[in-house]
């Protein structure tokens, strides 16, 4: 997992400090890049690895937004990093800027969750926009993947939302949907994936049929890697 975040909430899921880390994904943007293999951290899940954020990460643009050759820093860490694992998540924030372009640059599937709320459909359509953009100055069309989250069938205004994502998004929309599950906040608290804090919830097994559909087994592609943008990008 590759926390390209500045606010570093994948980071603080697995037990890390953004404000003081000492090895972070900060450290590849550095003229002195080390190896990025030094910069991974295990996590106390089997197989999971994280390359956790940095609050410096929100100085970026600023730092380093004008000058040539910052959109591919993380892809080519990323190649460095290839014989070492199979599946690389990226977590990103929607925020036009260096970290959205080298995460759209170094992914090959592109995850978006929505909320199924109003305002999250208008965030929906400023992301497809900035989506396009970059897509357009990069010359890279992206496999996308819309998921809809905290789903409650019991109000109007989700299923109302659902019907419009499947009526207006229908090409790019995963069929099924991540439901409201309160096992979410207790395995944040816990500091692990609901998948192993409470594998027979509900959320679990629909992060599994996402999974799956991601895998391919659903699509009939595959999906060696991904760029997840947070909630809060729609």
């Amino acid at each position: 997992m590759v926390d390209a975040d500045p606010q570093g909430s994948l980071t603080v899921y697995f037990g890390l400090d953004p404000d003081n880390v000492e090895k972070s994904l900060y450290s590849i943007f550095q003229e002195s890049t080390p190896d990025p293999a030094a910069l991974v951290y295990a996590t106390r899940i089997n197989d999971l690895h994280l390359l956790p954020a940095s609050t410096a990460l929100a100085t970026l643009d600023r730092q380093l937004g004008a000058r040539p050759g910052m959109g591919r820093v993380i892809a080519r860490a990323l190649e460095q990093l290839a014989s070492h694992f199979e599946f690389v998540l990226i977590d990103c924030s929607p925020q036009l800027g260096i970290l959205l372009v080298n995460a759209l640059a170094a992914c090959e599937h592109l995850v978006i969750p929505v909320q199924t709320e109003f305002l999250a459909l208008k965030g929906l359509d400023r992301m497809l926009h900035t989506l396009a953009m970059v897509q357009r100055s990069q010359q890279k069309i992206l496999p996308c993947t819309i998921v809809p989250t905290m789903f409650d069938r019991r109000t109007k205004a989700a299923v109302d939302c659902l019907a419009n994502l499947r009526e207006h998004q229908a090409d790019w929309l995963w069929r099924a949907f991540i439901p409201v599950d309160t096992q979410f906040r207790e395995a944040s608290k816990a500091g692990l994936p609901i998948t192993n804090f409470s594998p027979n919830a509900r959320g679990a097994q629909a992060y599994g049929e996402l999974l799956d559909a991601l895998l391919g087994l659903d699509t009939g592609g595959s999906n060696p890697g991904a760029v997840s943008l947070t909630e809060g990008a729609a």
